[in-house]
Parts: C-alpha cells; sequence; structure tokens
C-alpha cells in the first residue's frame, strides 16, 4: 500500500439490508482517519447500478475502474448480492485487495443451510431444520412451535416465531418472499451469545468478549433496530462457557475460510452450544455489536477499522 492509501468504502446493494448498509458505509467513511487514508465513497442503488461520490451514475465497466483507482476495497453490502462472495468476486475481478471474506466463505456463510453442514462436521449443534422451497411450502405440516427464516437473508428480515398452525402458512410466505429457500427450525432455548472473529493485520487472529443478547421474545429485525435488545458486553459467562464460545467461534470462522471480521451468533443451552449463524459483513456503525465487542476488548472503533484496512491483501 502507498502510505496514506486510498480506501474504496461501498455501501447500499439491492438486498433488504440497503438502508442497514448504507448507515455501516457512512460510519466507516467518517471513520477512518482522513490521515492515514483517503477515502473514496461508492454507493450500489436498489437498483444494481453504482454511483460515485458526487451521485454520478456508474456502469459497470466504471465502477470496476473506481475500484482500481483504489489501493484496497472495503465492501460493506450485507446481504445477497454482496456479503454472498459477489462483491468480493468482482473485487478479485478488478484485482484489487478488499477487506473481509473471499468468495468461497462468504457464499458459504451466507447459506444458513450450508453453514449447518459445516457447524455438524466440526462437531457443533445446529437448531434441528428442515429446507423448504417454494414447491414444497404448502405440504409442510405443523410439529410445533418452530422460527421460519430465509436461508440467505441477513438482519432478520423474513423470521419469523410461529406459535400456532395458522401462522406457519404466512411465515414460510414472507421467507420465500427473500428467498428461494426457507429453513424451518426446532426453537431453541436459551442465552443468544455472539463473538467476532478478527484476522489482525499481522496475521494472528483473536476473538472478542462475548456479547448478549436479552430481549423478551425473538430477536427479529423490530428489536434489532428499534431499541428492544439490550446488548450486554462482556457477557456474563463462567471460565467454562466463555472458552466453550471462542473455541467454537474460532472454529467456525476458521473452516468456513473466513478473513477480515465476521462474528459468530450462538445460543447457550441448558445442553450446550448451538450455532445459529455466522456473518461475514456483519454491521459495522459504531453502535453495532462487532465494534462493541472489540471496544470491550480495549480495541476501539477507528482502530479496528485500521487493522481492517491494513489487513487486506491481494487474493
Amino acid at each position: 500500500m502507498t502510505p496514506r492509501p486510498r480506501v474504496a468504502v461501498v455501501g447500499g446493494g439491492r438486498s433488504c439490508e440497503h438502508e442497514v448498509s448504507l448507515a455501516s458505509a457512512a460510519s466507516v467513511a467518517e471513520a477512518l482517519d482522513p490521515a492515514s487514508f483517503d477515502v473514496v465513497r461508492l454507493t450500489i442503488a436498489r437498483d444494481g447500478s453504482w454511483r460515485d461520490e458526487q451521485a454520478a451514475v456508474l456502469d459497470l465497466a466504471g465502477a470496476v475502474r473506481a475500484l482500481q483507482g483504489c489501493d484496497v476495497v472495503f465492501p460493506l453490502v450485507h446481504g445477497p448480492h454482496g456479503e454472498d462472495g459477489e462483491l468480493a468476486a468482482l473485487c478479485e475481478l478488478a484485482g484489487r485487495p478488499y477487506v473481509g471474506s473471499g468468495v468461497g466463505a462468504g457464499a458459504v456463510a451466507m447459506d444458513k443451510w450450508v453453514t449447518k453442514l459445516v457447524a455438524e462436521a466440526l462437531g457443533i449443534a445446529t437448531a434441528p431444520a428442515r429446507l423448504v422451497t417454494v414447491a414444497d411450502a404448502e405440504v409442510v405440516g405443523w410439529t410445533g412451535p418452530v422460527v421460519v427464516k430465509p436461508v440467505a437473508a441477513g438482519s432478520s428480515h423474513g423470521v419469523s416465531l410461529v406459535r400456532t398452525p395458522g401462522e406457519l402458512g404466512p411465515a414460510l410466505a414472507a421467507a420465500l418472499a427473500l428467498d428461494a429457500r426457507a429453513l424451518v427450525e426446532e426453537v431453541v432455548v436459551g442465552r443468544e451469545v455472539d463473538v467476532a472473529v478478527l484476522r489482525r493485520a499481522d496475521g494472528t487472529v483473536v476473538a472478542s468478549p462475548a456479547l448478549e443478547i436479552v430481549v423478551d421474545g425473538l430477536f427479529d429485525h423490530a428489536a434489532k433496530y428499534g431499541g428492544g435488545a439490550d446488548f450486554r458486553v462482556p457477557a456474563a459467562l463462567d471460565d467454562v462457557e466463555a472458552k466453550t464460545v471462542e473455541e467454537a467461534a474460532l472454529a467456525v470462522y476458521t473452516a468456513l475460510g473466513c478473513a477480515g471480521v465476521a462474528r459468530v451468533d450462538f445460543f447457550l443451552t441448558a445442553t450446550g452450544l448451538v450455532l445459529n449463524e455466522v456473518n461475514t459483513v456483519p454491521g459495522m456503525t459504531e453502535h453495532s455489536q462487532v465494534p462493541r465487542m472489540f471496544a470491550a476488548a480495549g480495541l476501539p472503533y477507528a482502530a479496528l477499522l485500521d487493522e481492517l484496512v491494513r489487513g487486506a491483501a491481494p487474493r
């Protein structure tokens, strides 16, 4: 990198997480030290078109040229068409180093069904689930309370806690409106505990203190962004629980081939740890979960971003 690298901060995107992504990108762009980095803001509109800092429309060739004019790309496009490896692939085709996980890790982690298979191969439990498509949604029978979610979506969009038989059909319709596949999971009763894992610029991999989410009911989109959840960091875990959660997060991060920072979400139940999901492009405002966790470990927001940018490497 040059002494003062040009960093393309990319936000927006075509998914239902567009607004969340814009918030992450704006926060990161503001927090990157202008004495250390020259920030270039790029936005992907809801229709997939790109905009430069003056809001001028760029075609794909123009977007690639904009990326190639920077030393590093910081992708902050959450959800499908970004976090799932698509933006990482464009950076690789453009020959630009970028922050975060590569194409394979992004695609696998975004797919909650495949992530379950990886976790179970590691000996980490996941919620028993059934994979449902549009073709077989109407024949899904009632087996008791379940959680229905899209296979590949984020920010808890399309997630429903189904308590009665009559709620199952609408919940499946909501999930399948966002993805061609949905998961019908058994309800897991336990504490919701998250850990962030970071590959630092020197190549070492570290886990943050755990964060516990305390919420009355389902941690859905409204609870996540409406102020209805209480984030407690560090989580009140004993030494054995803390070690178990950290080791599981590191194992999943490594097995998926993640880079940069990822958030690994668990339930801590009476019978042990259960993996919920993995986010390779987690929310990155200063008040998001990942920055809070690392701040609790003594790594403030600006320093975390500095680690991420300086840790970006050609793929």
